[in-house]
């Protein structure tokens, strides 16, 4: 066994006023583990006190943004009943407004995989860079679950968004996320550091308190229409959802307990793909 310590899941790096912050779990396509997603909250509490630091970025080591939540670990709990599937689902999905409602604006920079979690994630940060082979989607209904916070409708509308949830289309590429809106701008992949760090810095150059109540008064117009009541009755829908455990769901955790979570994967898409 090597003494080296482990790698930290998430790194920091400070370029002048903007804090770059990156998931670096590689191995696992960024996947949000517990651990991973408590290490973010607390460099945006950091964040959030730092009078240094105008904006953040967030962005992936490795061979993607962020393929979702850990399905090994949610593998590995078993099946819950409603109550403690809402105690964790009310968690994450808190966990997922720290960005949303954090004082500073959280520039997404996107590449390869952008799913489930992982696109919730980029949609609750402010604006999102990302690279020509970017892929999105929320392909948790192929195997029987749900999304855990529902920004999608307030970003697209109801219509697109009941299209692309109900059928868990998970390879929108870049120009379609353009064309919908789900992404602000779509770089070369080459480029796509110096890009998301350059829209960063040109936000930095305006005053901080500006900054964070145009950021306020932008996110007040979702909540006087409700967006955090929506997300929270989300949340208790969710739960109902993933308790009642049904056989999609039975079969996938039981594939990534037996054969690992890439056959899983390999059999929830297995029906999907074969008409493309």
């Amino acid at each position: 066994m090597s003494d080296e310590p482990a790698e930290p899941v998430l790194l920091i790096d400070d370029i002048g006023p903007i804090r770059r912050l990156t998931m670096n779990r590689p191995g696992a396509l960024n996947a949000l583990s517990g651990e991973l997603i408590d290490a973010l909250s607390r460099a945006l509490d950091l964040a959030a006190a730092d009078e240094t630091v105008r904006v953040l970025i967030l962005a992936g080591a490795g061979r993607a943004f962020c393929a979702g939540y850990d399905l090994n670990e949610d593998a590995g709990a078993g099946a819950q009943d409603s109550v403690r599937w809402y105690g964790e689902l009310k968690h994450s999905a808190e966990e997922m407004l720290k960005l949303f409602d954090h004082p500073k604006p959280i520039v997404a920079q996107v590449h390869s995989y952008c799913l489930a979690g992982g696109c919730d994630l980029m949609m609750v940060c402010d604006v999102c860079v990302c690279a020509e082979d970017a892929k999105f989607g929320e392909p948790e209904i192929r195997f029987g679950s749900g999304v855990v916070t529902m920004v999608m409708p307030w970003l697209l509308g109801a219509r697109k968004a009941k299209e692309l949830l109900f059928t868990g289309e998970d390879r929108i590429d870049a120009q379609e996320a353009l064309r919908i809106g789900l992404v602000n701008r779509v770089v070369p992949r080459d480029r796509l550091d110096d890009e998301s760090l350059a829209l960063a810095q040109e936000i930095a150059k305006n005053d901080p308190f500006a900054v964070s109540m145009q950021k306020r008064a932008i996110n007040r117009m979702w909540e006087v229409q409700g967006f955090r009541d929506a997300i929270h009755a989300n949340v208790e829908i969710d739960a109902l959802l993933e308790a009642a455990d049904l056989p999609e769901r039975e079969e996938f955790r039981s594939i990534t307990l037996d054969q690992g979570l890439k056959k899983a994967i390999e059999w929830r898409d297995a029906r999907f793909r074969e008409h493309r």
